[in-house]
């Protein structure tokens, strides 16, 4: 400390103090966060499965597993959207069944590939339209609308697929199983569209309007509709990408598997929601 002028004490930082101090804010805020300790966590169990089981550590093995889990982590992605509203989706399985059965019945029926995805995606937006207006214009809750749609969106799968499996997929079969279950440059394409949408999906929320828009419903909701957030509208769209999202993740995972059934996306909502959460979204909404 120092005699500044008027006997006032003045501090003597240098560059390097300050340097020291962001390192060290940057250190703490690393460590602190909830996506370091679970890739601590990864990093761990994947040492222990290497000792346990010498297949663990292959290139098969390593290409199954990130394979499996890219449908998850596709429909996460949506998923992500709902929870930061403080809302909920539980219909996420059967509408990924749904889609994925609409896309088989149109492909079967002789149309070409865009056309069944087209139509599958549409399937799907449509779910997410009617639980989004259900939840935002009546105020209902998510729980309830989307348990709700759950049901109906599984049994008309049932229906419609008349409980027979659906295999063949038209005049673009192959060029559908060769995007479901090839590769680009030695990785699963599934995981490579994975990647892709995670940096645009981490893009619109960091820096989008859409994204801030998001996080204050989430923040608090009342408040968010005083500055003119248009509320309704964001809450319908965060469930429409997050029923979109599901109809990717079973487009894709129909092109990998060859055929679809109804059963396509049982218990899928449940191990979304515990991605989703893992990865750092709070059930609670608004930002970690």
């Amino acid at each position: 400390m120092d005699e500044g002028p008027g006997g006032r004490k003045t501090a003597n930082v240098s560059i390097s103090d300050v340097t020291s101090q962001r390192e060290g804010g940057w250190t703490h805020h690393i460590i602190g966060s909830q996506a370091f300790w679970v890739t601590v966590a990864v990093i761990v169990i994947c040492i222990v499965m290497s000792f346990v089981s010498e297949a663990f550590a292959t290139g098969n093995n390593i290409f199954n597993v990130t394979r499996n889990f890219a449908f998850i982590g596709i429909i996460a992605l949506g998923m992500t959207a709902v929870i930061i509203t403080a809302g909920i989706d539980l219909s996420v399985g059967s509408v990924m069944g749904l889609s994925g059965i609409v896309t088989g019945l149109v492909l079967d029926a002789g149309y070409p590939l865009f056309v069944g995805a087209g139509v599958g995606l549409m399937t799907a937006l449509i779910c997410g339209a009617v639980n989004g207006a259900l939840i935002a214009y009546l105020k209902l809750s998510p729980f309830v609308v989307t348990l709700g749609m759950l049901s109906i969106a599984r049994s008309m799968a049932l229906v419609i697929s008349n409980n027979k499996m659906v295999y063949q997929f038209g005049p673009d079969e192959e060029l559908y199983l060769a995007i479901g279950g090839g590769t680009s440059l030695g990785v699963a394409n599934p995981v490579v569209v994975l990647l892709v949408l995670t940096v645009i999906f981490a893009l619109i929320f960091k820096f989008s309007v859409w994204g801030r828009h998001v996080y204050a419903i989430g923040g608090n909701e009342q408040a968010a509709r005083l500055t003119g957030v248009p509320v309704d509208l964001i809450k319908v769209s965060v469930y429409v990408l997050s029923s979109t999202t599901a109809a990717l993740a079973a487009i894709l995972q129909l092109g990998w598997l060859g055929a679809v059934t109804n059963a396509l996306g049982t218990t899928v909502e449940l191990r979304v929601i515990a991605a989703t959460v893992i990865g750092g979204a709070d059930l609670m909404g608004g930002a970690e």
